[in-house]
């Protein structure tokens, strides 16, 4: 059995029920039956009721047999996430044949963070974004009451990542003073500053930390809902150099579209065709011997860091990002931000 489970027996009294969750330690125990499925769970406040109601005869007024679950499918980010919609510190999961896969705690992320580092890329100018970015970098335009990078930062954190450098140019002062050191979020923050404009990847080579893992590198202007444990997961197992993260994009072009050959005959019209694309996310997971490939001080954007890995014959992969993505680098893609965080 796992621990903090108990077999089912509706013969137990209330008061041996009451010194199983003593033992518990953490006032929540997981009753199970005899194949391991869930029967229910109780709760130090599931005792408290059962005695202010005087509900004490039987176990089966003090259980609650119909509590809520996170399934084995969920991300670790999205059984986060639903333990803080429903205000708990742990959850049972459970697979389809409602069996006990694990208990789920939120202090688990408190207590464990991958090691792996999370290089966010925020010294854009955000130009095209006119005045919202005159007085304030592009990264600490809030969206939904918090900045972008706020956001980014905690989508980290509640995927298990807390070590952050953040790469700062304009106006990255603001950012500084925002974040400090990370220990108000419960992470840690590094920073680096560009003297001059250093390009997406130009900006590795600032780093003097040295990172004995992969890491991610992501832009400070896009909001996701991606799975960052699975992307990481997913890169360790490629045994690549590097992974982009793409998404597949459609467009339909509104007009029948004619093929002709060199003599203007007609071989064929398709009616407004859809044409797809892979298009580069702003998201990627890197190996730390890459960055003996970036001189420092020197201009370098990361398709410029792919083409050259890819030069030099290194592995390099793609992996599919199903979920939301935006990247904010227009008013239009601002306002739609605001709107989607509402939803």
């Amino acid at each position: 059995m796992h621990k903090n489970t108990l077999l089912f027996n509706p013969d137990m009294s209330f008061f041996d029920l009451l010194q199983e969750l003593n033992r518990s330690g953490n006032g929540f125990l997981v009753i199970i039956d005899t194949n391991d499925k869930l029967v229910g769970i109780v709760t130090d406040g599931d005792v408290r009721r059962a005695i202010l109601n005087k509900k004490t005869n039987s176990i089966n007024d003090v259980i609650n047999f119909f509590p809520i679950t996170a399934s084995n499918k969920l991300s670790r980010r999205e059984k986060i996430k639903l333990l803080k919609d429903i205000k708990r510190r742990q959850i049972p999961v459970i697979d389809d044949n409602k069996s006990i896969v694990e208990i789920f705690y939120l202090e688990d992320d408190d207590l464990h963070y991958y090691e792996n580092h999370v290089v966010i890329m925020a010294g854009g100018l955000g130009s095209r974004l006119g005045e919202l970015t005159k007085e304030i970098p592009k990264p600490m335009l809030e969206v939904g009451g918090k900045p972008i990078l706020e956001r980014i930062i905690n989508s980290f954190k509640d995927s298990g990542y807390n070590k952050f450098i953040i790469c700062l140019n304009h106006k990255g002062e603001i950012i500084r003073d925002y974040f400090k050191d990370g220990s108000n979020l419960g992470i840690e923050i590094e920073y680096t500053f560009e003297e001059k404009k250093m390009g997406t990847a130009g900006a590795l080579g600032l780093i003097n930390n040295k990172l004995m893992h992969p890491f991610f590198v992501v832009n400070a202007d896009i909001l996701t809902t991606a799975k960052y444990e699975d992307l990481m997961s997913f890169h360790t197992n490629s045994t690549a150099m590097a992974t982009m993260c793409v998404k597949k994009i459609q467009f339909q072009i509104p007009y029948a579209t004619i093929e002709i050959d060199s003599s203007n005959h007609i071989k064929g019209i398709i009616e407004k065709p859809i044409h797809e694309f892979n298009i580069n996310t702003g998201i990627y997971v890197l190996n730390p011997e890459i960055l003996l490939q970036i001189n420092k001080n020197e201009y370098l954007d990361m398709t410029t860091l792919f083409d050259l890995l890819n030069k030099n014959n290194c592995k390099l992969i793609t992996y599919d990002l199903d979920e939301y993505w935006l990247d904010i680098g227009i008013k239009s893609d601002y306002t739609k931000a605001n709107l989607d965080i509402s939803i």
